[in-house]
């Protein structure tokens, strides 16, 4: 399990390469009371929060280990942070990437100097191309979830919100492979263990709430994840490591319709700070569509997990 001094290491690590991404809040009605701030992961140097856990990975390789190179398996912006941490490093990566990738996607990752690999749609057969090729060349598998050192740098952004907003009261987050929500999770609980943390995923895959309620991995087909146009949370099922993760620190996991996420696409796209792709406006979407589900709680805060919009 990770722990507070690991995720405090990664803050140290990452000091100069990802930012301190600010809290913007979010103008609710005169009729609701909660207050609503965004943590906007859009604005990182790649479009999204990956990048965190992907240098802190990267940084903490041996030279040796560097030296022969990095491999991951991505449908975009864990690629993008995996291209860029090992650009800054001078470490040559590869990336197996879905056919069903956005093009914005797979033309960032290339222009950060990434090998590209193009598989079928199906996690499970990206992730197996790219043990196949970590075995036959050597490379270093940079995992987008299931990987303490990719947890602890994703829950800095945990660090950031009890930080810049001490009294929050409950946090949502969207939830893939769970690397997010268990680095965030466990930075909260284990610094005010009071505080609620929410997950939220598509109903389309809703694989990590169903694992949740029966106590044990449930893996959903690549055909039905791949429905949901939030592209970044089309994973089959959640790391073995993220779901301990999840077990211990996170409250419930919620999902949110396609036309729900598309309503929050819109509604964050009217300020450019906000701009959010699907998988990224998850998050306000629970909170704006499940509230019966959600804490009673009046001061709340929805991670924007990326802004790279097709």
């Amino acid at each position: 399990m990770v722990t507070l001094s690991d995720i405090r290491s990664a803050q140290l690590r990452l000091r100069g390469i990802t930012l301190h991404t600010p809290l913007v809040e979010f103008l609710l009605g005169d009729a609701d009371p909660r207050r609503l701030f965004l943590k906007p992961e859009n604005q990182q140097p790649i479009g999204a929060f990956k990048l965190r856990g992907a240098y802190n990975k990267i940084a903490s390789l041996s030279q040796e280990d560097r030296k022969r190179g990095v491999i991951s398996y991505s449908s975009g912006n864990h690629a993008q942070g995996v291209a860029y941490a090992a650009r800054a490093l001078g470490v040559k990566s590869v990336i197996v990437m879905p056919d069903n990738a956005p093009a914005i996607k797979r033309e960032a990752t290339a222009a950060l100097g990434a090998e590209i690999v193009i598989m079928g749609p199906g996690s499970a057969e990206r992730q197996l191309k790219a043990e196949e090729l970590a075995a036959q060349r050597g490379y270093v598998i940079v995992p987008p979830y299931n990987d303490e050192q990719i947890i602890a740098g994703q829950g800095t952004m945990g660090l950031e919100i009890l930080e810049d907003l001490p009294e929050v009261e409950t946090v949502l987050a969207p939830v893939g492979g769970g690397g997010m929500i268990s680095g965030v999770a466990a930075a909260i609980k284990l610094s005010k263990p009071g505080i609620k943390v929410i997950g939220v995923e598509p109903q389309l895959a809703s694989d990590a709430q169903a694992s949740l309620r029966a106590g044990k991995i449930v893996q959903f087909p690549a055909s039905e994840v791949s429905r949901t146009i939030a592209d970044g949370l089309r994973t089959q099922s959640i790391g073995p490591i993220n779901f301990e993760h999840i077990r211990r620190y996170v409250d419930d996991i919620v999902t949110v319709t396609e036309d729900e996420i598309r309503e929050a696409v819109r509604l964050l796209a009217a300020n450019p700070a906000t701009v959010a792709e699907p998988s990224g406006a998850v998050a306000v979407a629970g909170f704006l569509f499940r509230r019966d589900q959600l804490p009673k709680t009046k001061l709340n805060v929805a991670i924007i997990s990326g802004g790279n919009i097709d």
